[in-house]
């Protein structure tokens, strides 16, 4: 990777962490501040589900922007929205306005989030695409671990003042990419392709997701989001109803999962990758994020329960770049469409994790990872039976040398 191309890597990691770290700074005093405006957990739940709507049905056209206009357009686009979200949370107090500003929230990380893939697939040969990816989803992890740390700090000065220092970081973001982001070298090039679908619905556009190469690594990714956002939605209540676990104990055991997450993409996701190649570590920490959750069946203790959610978080954190590679490596010039579509299955398991996980947890608390176990084993199965059929060493080794 050229000098520039690292200035440039540099840059999408900022604005990847400013924007998962400003969103992450709300997060510990927003049950607080739903409760002093007279609401709760319906309210909550729905704050997620709004956010996770908008992005699945802005992101297939989002990505087609992408390839269209341009990444840098859409990255300063998509962090004007997170921005433009934040100063309304900050400004009202009217639980419809907050509603509404999850919305504009969601289109702009659907906006934000495939441009910044598609511009590493733009600026990384193939045999570079895993280390990138592994660099841009280090960046989000850390997000997580350092936003609600400094949102519980900010909170000492006031319930609102989370929403308006992320708010300020964001248009910082902003001002910084306009200033400093330019376009990636392929941008610049006059690529043709087919833009008669841009007229599409975000149906058709998963419709026609299916007859394309990448189709089962995005189900797979839509698997892991809904496992990994069915298990955190739940991980607080359960280890609490469990094991009478303290909030501090919660608060650690979330911040070490981010922590390991971040050295795993950073230092072992590319080794690992280069090395097993895509195929086989989509089936190794596929299977051991099954094993984790089949370990929790049995959790008897708060430490125990705390190695398998590491385990869990361990096999994801490289499951998420990898998943990126494969998917940007099959899908040609189209990298925004790729990337967009990754964004929306995503997107669909981040809604239906926590709702179903939520509805199960309340008929019998263990419910919620028999769910995630039995989901993970038929995914593994379905990705044993495509490799066979379509992801033979020829076709990587082929792709690897483009």
């Amino acid at each position: 990777m050229s000098v520039d191309h690292r200035k440039k890597m540099i840059i999408l990691m900022i604005n990847m962490f400013i924007a998962i770290g400003s969103f992450g700074i709300i997060i510990p005093i927003l049950p607080a501040y739903l409760e002093s405006i007279n609401q709760g957990g319906t309210a909550a739940g729905l704050m997620i589900a709004i956010f996770a709507g908008a992005q699945l049905i802005f992101s297939p056209i989002a990505g087609k922007w992408s390839d269209q206009y341009g990444r840098r357009k859409m990255i300063i686009y998509g962090l004007t929205g997170l921005t433009l979200s934040m100063f309304i949370f900050y400004a009202v107090d009217s639980i419809w306005w907050l509603y509404a500003s999850r919305v504009v929230g969601g289109i702009g990380a659907a906006l934000l989030v495939p441009a910044i893939f598609a511009y590493v697939a733009d600026i990384t040969s193939m045999d570079q695409r895993a280390k990138g990816n592994s660099y841009v989803s280090a960046a989000m992890s850390l997000g997580i671990v350092v936003g609600p740390g400094v949102g519980g700090f900010l909170a000492d000065f006031g319930l609102k003042m989370p929403f308006l220092i992320s708010a300020i970081v964001s248009l910082l973001a902003v001002a910084f990419s306009i200033i400093v982001l330019k376009d990636s070298e392929v941008e610049k090039k006059a690529v043709t392709v087919d833009f008669t679908t841009d007229d599409e619905s975000m149906a058709k556009k998963i419709v026609r997701s299916v007859k394309m190469p990448y189709f089962i690594p995005l189900i797979i990714t839509l698997v892991m989001s809904f496992g990994l956002m069915a298990y955190e939605s739940v991980l607080g209540l359960f280890v609490d109803n469990q094991f009478g676990a303290t909030p501090q104990e919660i608060a650690w055991m979330i911040t070490a999962t981010g922590i390991v997450s971040v050295i795993v993409q950073l230092f072992f996701v590319e080794r690992i990758v280069r090395h097993y190649g895509e195929g086989m570590v989509l089936n190794i920490f596929l299977g051991v994020a099954a094993f984790g959750f089949f370990l929790s069946l049995f959790a008897s203790s708060y430490i125990f329960f705390f190695g398998i959610t590491l385990l869990i978080f361990l096999a994801t954190s490289i499951l998420r770049p990898v998943l990126n590679t494969l998917i940007s490596k099959m899908a040609g010039e189209e990298q925004g469409f790729a990337m967009g579509m990754n964004n929306a299955y995503m997107s669909i398991g981040n809604i239906l994790g926590p709702t179903l996980a939520g509805l199960l947890y309340d008929i019998d608390i263990i419910y919620p990872f028999v769910l995630g176990l039995v989901f993970l084993v038929i995914t593994l199965v379905m990705t044993l039976i495509w490799q066979k059929r379509v992801l033979n060493p020829k076709k990587i080794t082929k792709l690897n040398q483009v």
